[in-house]
């Protein structure tokens, strides 16, 4: 598990931004070979929403041979409410960008057969080859998606009831009001996010400090579905200072090292490539 800790919010959305640009940029996606992105919603991801539409305006990064799939959907809410993760994900990142719509694949709570949608839903990820970078968001209760605590940590892409906790959390979105906030869910399973080549979580806030340092230091469990990511092979955690006040002092100390090393070590290579151009 590599961990970035980083000053800020801002510079969270920066290093996740950046990271995402060089994943699709070097592995240069065509029509026929798309780079496949999963992605959330939420608070956390929109500074690096807000980042990457930047980036493709300039010029840096273009979504046309991307594909993308999101995490999850409210179950009954209409595409076109303000809530509904088709809704975000439109208004705060598609209508920017130039994905194609055919090459967005978002969980539809509408569907007559719920459980259906949900089978034909992996099929299509299983049919692109499988997602090469997923990114992701944390719960305070630990939970990725709506994979919440006593999730199955083999689940897949299922219809989900939501507990209490991620209710009374989301009701901000709804005026404050846990009545309004629908009480399913569809969402993609824990083995779904595993079998992504890269999983990137991004946690800001000091709210997500808990969480965190169960993801990080504790043991793997249903009960906190981000522990989970210990497991994976190439699992990212990038997180500002105050998302790591749970964490043992030590723990932080020892990733902020390692990450300086590493950019001490690329600057040495950088000056070595430079030097050998001028040879």
């Amino acid at each position: 598990m590599r961990i970035v800790i980083c000053d800020t919010p801002d510079k969270v959305a920066t290093y996740a931004c950046e990271y995402v640009i060089k994943s699709i940029n070097d592995f240069k996606p065509t029509a026929d070979r798309p780079f496949v992105l999963g992605l959330p919603t939420g608070g956390t991801p929109l500074k690096t929403y807000q980042k990457l539409i930047i980036a493709f305006r300039e010029g840096r990064v273009s979504f046309k041979n991307v594909v993308t799939f999101n995490m999850d959907e409210y179950v009954g809410l209409p595409q076109d409410h303000p809530e509904s993760y088709h809704y975000f994900m439109r208004h705060n990142f598609f209508d920017y960008i130039d994905i194609p719509e055919q090459n967005r694949h978002i969980l539809n709570g509408n569907a007559p057969d719920l459980i259906e949608e949900c089978r034909q839903y992996e099929e299509k990820i299983k049919a692109v080859g499988g997602i090469h970078l997923f990114l992701a968001g944390i719960g305070t209760d630990g939970h990725i998606a709506f994979n919440e605590p006593g999730s199955s940590l083999y689940s897949r892409t299922r219809v989900k009831s939501l507990n209490k906790e991620t209710i009374e959390s989301n009701a901000r979105f709804f005026d404050n009001d846990p009545s309004r906030v629908p009480t399913m869910a569809l969402t993609v399973g824990l083995r779904t996010i595993m079998e992504a080549q890269v999983v990137m979580m991004i946690a800001t806030g000091a709210s997500k400090a808990l969480a965190v340092s169960k993801c990080v230091e504790g043991s793997i469990t249903h009960m906190c579905t981000a522990t989970m990511l210990q497991m994976h092979p190439s699992a990212v955690l990038c997180l500002d200072d105050d998302a790591t006040l749970e964490l043992k002092v030590r723990t932080a100390r020892y990733f902020k090292n390692l990450l300086l090393s590493e950019k001490n070590l690329e600057e040495r290579q950088a000056n070595v490539k430079r030097l050998s151009a001028k040879l």
